[in-house]
């Protein structure tokens, strides 16, 4: 799961590094390397349409121990597939908020994919796209166990919490964002995240439910 939530987050950066014309990580350092490649793009996006639909399927094939096509389509590309990706195309918001939460108590003990999930969503509304997308990656995260709020976390919900996260992720990564972020825009992305993923949490426990 937490190889998942890492790699879905790799086309979600790449589009925001294509499009700001951001250079990626072609030389494994923070700085200097390349404008992405089409070919980086097209693994990156392949990437997040495989978790996509084989994402919840893998899960349920682990727990009872099956070794199945879409175990293997995820394994693909949690490592191939976002490792290529996101070397030669950069990363972006959702990895800003990984580094974050070592701000907050209980924030060191997550894993790096549980974190950077979480700012695939806070990055998906702070670059306001479209809802359809926002809402499948909601859908996803709900039918595969990834967090969706900062409960989900086991990190306190409070704006407070929201503002030092959102303060402690500024820096190189959100420079990479298409447009200028500023600290309060992901603070209100953080409290929005989590409205709605207790919005999307309550209808799928009644769709479990009937």
């Amino acid at each position: 799961l937490a190889g998942m939530g890492d790699a879905i987050s790799t086309y979600i950066e790449a589009r925001a590094n294509e499009t700001s014309g951001s250079n990626n990580y072609v030389n494994l350092g923070h700085g200097g390397g390349y404008q992405p490649t089409k070919a980086a793009m097209a693994l990156a996006k392949l990437c997040y349409e495989i978790i996509l639909a084989n994402g919840v399927q893998a899960k349920k094939d682990v727990l009872a121990g099956i070794c199945s096509e879409a175990l293997e389509n995820i394994i693909e590309a949690n490592t191939l597939l976002s490792g290529v990706g996101f070397e030669n195309t950069g990363c972006a918001g959702a990895h800003a908020l990984n580094y974050a939460f070592a701000n907050v108590p209980g924030g060191e003990k997550l894993l790096h994919g549980e974190k950077v999930a979480f700012g695939v969503i806070v990055q998906l509304i702070v670059e306001k796209c479209e809802l359809q997308e926002l809402e499948s990656v909601c859908q996803f995260y709900c039918e595969a166990g990834l967090p969706l709020t900062l409960e989900d976390l086991g990190v306190d919900s409070t704006e407070k919490t929201a503002e030092i996260i959102a303060k402690a992720s500024m820096g190189t990564l959100w420079d990479n964002e298409p447009v200028k972020i500023e600290w309060m825009m992901v603070k209100d992305a953080i409290i929005e995240a989590c409205k709605l993923g207790r919005k999307y949490h309550d209808a799928f426990q009644r769709k479990v439910q009937t």
